[in-house]
């Protein structure tokens, strides 16, 4: 056997998907307006740790207006 039949136990493919693609646009685009909005360098920085953060405090919000 070579090295190059057994190079499947050492590279494995990782795909996430579309999830991955759509949450990276949602990033920027969050990033985008809370950066604008931002009227200090520490508020700019804020926003930048809220648009990582958004859609937990989404589904949060959802479900506390659901009463789940």
């Amino acid at each position: 056997m070579s090295d190059h039949d057994d190079c499947s136990t050492h590279w494995k493919h990782r795909s996430h998907g579309v999830s991955s693609g759509v949450y990276g646009m949602a990033f920027i685009g969050a990033a985008i307006y809370y950066l604008q909005h931002a009227t200090s360098f520490w508020e700019g920085v804020l926003g930048v740790l809220k648009a990582m953060i958004w859609p937990a405090m989404l589904i949060y919000k959802l479900l506390e207006y659901l009463k789940m």
